[in-house]
């Protein structure tokens, strides 16, 4: 499984981004895709993520802020970020794990929040 993210950029302070991430492979099932986040001199971190029939998990920091969504079909989970503030300033990674809890990693995508 290969994880391709899209979107990131800069935005400024109270501004809105999203960031976009497609699974491909063969006869890919996905039980939770996501998003995780690592800030420079920080450990990776959660940010949100989506299990297939729906349960979120959000970090404490963004909730009612972010909004992720998934398409199972599709393959694919979009993070939509609103309210931006500096320290969601990162990288973003898409994060997914199969049945077999195995865990695949995008390459990462920038997301700056600045003035």
């Amino acid at each position: 499984v290969q994880l391709q993210a899209s979107g990131g950029g800069l935005v400024q302070p109270g501004g809105s981004l999203s960031v976009s991430c497609a699974a491909s492979g063969s006869r890919i099932s996905l039980l939770v895709m996501g998003w995780y986040r690592q800030a420079p001199g920080k450990q990776r971190e959660l940010v949100a993520t989506l299990t297939h029939d729906g349960i979120t998990n959000y970090a404490d920091s963004v909730k009612g802020r972010f909004t992720i969504s998934r398409d199972n079909a599709e393959n694919t989970v979009n993070l939509q970020m609103t309210s931006l503030k500096h320290e969601d300033t990162a990288v973003y990674y898409c994060y997914a794990r199969g049945w077999r809890l195995e865990d695949y990693w995008g390459k990462g995508t920038q997301v700056t929040v600045s003035s």
